[in-house]
């Protein structure tokens, strides 16, 4: 076990590296109030559309350490996506009484068991939002970066009943640490549960017995805070969940960058992990698609997770999907999918895209 001694060097190590952003005020997003007896004493905001249809999706938003939701907002372009293909966004947000660095207590077993702490207030919020905003229960997902992606896990794992799928950014296996010393060596690739152990604690979350939450997990090959290793542990965590083959179904590279996809007996990818070359620690952003700004933890690598992330969920539409995501060399070359490699869905996609940037209904 570490000394108390060593785990203030490493809290103070970490808060050298994670440097604060500059407080950013969105007033695009609107204070969330009296969502239940919010045991965690989280904060939140929400995001609407100007144009709002009935049975919207839903979105849950978690920051990583040192970030406000409106900062990671902005950072990640989430509302502005929102706007333009008209779902709901919900921003849980940490406060400094509950953690200095603002981290979600992903690491804490009070604030990642089901019906109790941060996972239980987070939970309220969706509740309420649900009832009064006409979301369709069916489209609710969640994501998160760093701290963010670990509370993502937490409530995969204790709600998967809620979630129609999740998206996990640099972050860590559910339950992979109980103590602050645990947490750091898990960061760091050290120690930590086995794969049959991490599937149990997973399983026992919940109780949950029926079709469990797809899963994407994002990871830059250059992350030295929350390192490679545990996205790895992430997909060992969950592949017996989904009945999954140890090997990927599938590997595409996109540019320098890979995805490799898991998928099940029904022909569905339930679970997908980029690997982004040499991205230190953060989100995944390419600026010029018009949604995020880069920053600190925001990285423009030239593959944006906020919009391949709603392409994966449906909340940006289907024909929009990736199409120029080729199979690796050791793959065949149908492997790709309907938009891969010598699809002529390319050239329809592009004409219907034109007909949608015509008609102002799309960037």
């Amino acid at each position: 076990m570490r000394s108390m001694s060593d785990t203030l060097a490493r809290l103070a190590a970490l808060r050298g590296t994670l440097r604060a952003q500059p407080t950013q005020d969105n007033p695009d997003l609107v204070t969330l109030d009296a969502f239940g007896s919010n045991p965690g004493a989280l904060g939140g905001y929400t995001y609407l559309p100007s144009k709002r249809g009935k049975d919207m999706a839903l979105v849950v938003v978690l920051h990583g350490c040192t970030q406000t939701a409106a900062g990671y907002d902005i950072g990640s372009g989430w509302s502005r996506l929102a706007e333009d293909y008209g779902f709901a966004l919900l921003f849980p947000e940490q406060r400094r009484a509950n953690n200095p660095n603002f981290c979600f207590n992903w690491f804490n077993p009070e604030d990642i068991s089901r019906d109790h702490g941060e996972v239980f207030s987070i939970r309220q919020m969706i509740v309420k939002v649900v009832a009064e905003h006409g979301i369709d229960g069916r489209r609710v997902f969640v994501t998160g970066l760093s701290a963010g992606g670990a509370m993502a896990a937490a409530m995969l794992a204790t709600y998967p009943e809620v979630f129609a799928g999740g998206a996990i950014i640099a972050g860590l296996p559910y339950a992979s640490a109980a103590t602050i010393p645990e947490a750091f060596d898990r960061m760091r690739g050290h120690g930590g549960p086995t794969a049959k152990e991490l599937e149990r604690r997973l399983k026992s979350a919940s109780g949950h017995k029926g079709p469990w939450p797809t899963l994407s997990l994002w990871q830059g090959t250059a992350d030295r805070t929350v390192v490679p290793s545990n996205a790895n542990a992430i997909v060992e965590q969950w592949k017996n969940i989904h009945g999954v083959d140890a090997s990927p179904g599938r590997v595409e590279d996109i540019g320098r960058h890979q995805r490799k996809v898991w998928t099940d007996a029904h022909g569905v990818d339930v679970i997908e992990l980029y690997t982004i070359a040499g991205m230190d620690h953060g989100t995944p952003l390419d600026v010029g698609t018009g949604y995020g700004t880069s920053g600190p933890f925001m990285l423009d690598v030239g593959i944006s997770s906020t919009v391949e992330i709603a392409r994966s969920w449906g909340v940006v539409p289907s024909f929009e999907k990736r199409h120029d995501a080729k199979p690796s060399a050791a793959q065949p070359e149908n492997a790709a999918g309907p938009f891969g490699a010598g699809s002529d869905r390319g050239g329809i996609q592009k004409v219907i895209e034109d007909a949608l940037r015509s008609a102002g209904l799309m960037r």
